[in-house]
């Protein structure tokens, strides 16, 4: 590691190929804590280029827990995380509502590093145990519309980073992988990344994959749409800018999607909101999030026809119906 740490403070990268063994010497404990941590460190102080993501990426997929969901052609709505917002969970809301509407889930998740609540803590607050087993996961999207893939039980490799990152509770490169590597590789991804530069950059890893996704942006640095600003959003068919009005309704304030300071009163408003009595701007910006997600599946032929599924699965009580499902079959 010091010869890789001393090429990377001469301000050089690395090849996919290095950036790939490194993480899988990570995962096998060669280095210590503190390699690990001064290595992780580089990217805060410089973009990650597009082969040490792509070597990163290869090195997770080949040693992840892979669980095959193909038969349903399932969507991930996933955040990088690391925006610094401490939002509600408006990705796994989301989720929910894309459930409710019929398109079949398989949401990755970790626990929180930068907000107070992650996917993970909210899911297992509200009663979701975690597992890897495919017959399990495979009945609860054909029973709910959804699953969870809780991402240390299908990474390995994460488990020796998970203490660092949680010391260090700063947005690391790890957080740019997550929506990567979802072991259910998903035929339909919506991500939502914290600046322009990662848009890019995931821009070009997702072209490649030749599947449908969306890359969503808010101007003013959300990870999501989050209707307090414009929102870039990029598909493979190319990007365009959309105003809060025109994907939303209206604008929102940064007050209206705040999280809450626990994960007891991040999930507490999680039902709330799922349950359809959460404040106009909450619905608006789930809704927003779920429109955008099933425009991606192709089986809509406008925006609007979406959005109007989006509302009609939180409204009836669809959206709500998958989680009391979900949970029910723990």
């Amino acid at each position: 590691m010091k010869k890789i740490l001393q090429h990377l403070f001469e301000h050089k990268t690395l090849s996919r190929q290095q950036a790939s063994e490194v993480l899988i010497n990570i995962s096998q404990g060669n280095y210590n804590e503190h390699e690990i941590a001064s290595f992780t460190t580089v990217y805060l102080m410089r973009s990650i280029t597009i082969h040490e993501l792509q070597g990163f990426w290869d090195a997770l997929m080949k040693l992840c827990v892979k669980t095959d969901l193909s038969p349903f052609k399932v969507m991930d709505i996933v955040g990088t995380g690391g925006d610094g917002k401490n939002t509600f969970n408006i990705s796994t809301l989301s989720c929910f509502i894309v459930a409710g509407a019929g398109q079949k889930v398989a949401k990755h998740g970790n626990y929180g590093v930068t907000s107070t609540s992650g996917a993970s803590n909210v899911m297992e607050q509200l009663g979701y145990k975690f597992k890897n087993e495919t017959g399990a996961l495979r009945h609860e999207v054909e029973e709910a519309g959804i699953c969870f893939l809780h991402a240390p039980l299908f990474h390995p490799a994460l488990k020796a980073v998970a203490p660092i990152r949680k010391n260090l509770a700063v947005r690391t490169f790890f957080n740019m992988l997550g929506p990567m590597v979802n072991p259910a590789e998903p035929e339909y991804q919506l991500v939502g990344v914290y600046n322009l530069e990662m848009a890019r950059i995931y821009n070009y890893l997702l072209q490649q994959t030749g599947k449908p996704f969306t890359i969503i942006h808010s101007l003013d640095g959300y990870d999501e749409i989050s209707l307090t600003d414009d929102t870039k959003v990029i598909t493979q068919l190319g990007e365009r800018v959309y105003t809060p009005e025109e994907i939303g309704k209206r604008m929102v304030s940064p007050q209206d999607i705040y999280g809450g300071n626990t994960v007891e009163e991040a999930s507490k408003l999680f039902k709330k909101i799922l349950k359809g009595e959460g404040s106009w701007a909450q619905n608006a910006v789930v809704i927003a999030n779920a429109a955008m997600a099933l425009q991606c599946s192709g089986n809509y032929d406008s925006h609007e026809q979406a959005y109007k599924a989006a509302v009609d699965s939180l409204e009836t009580g669809k959206a709500y119906n998958c989680l009391e499902k979900l949970v029910s079959l723990q």
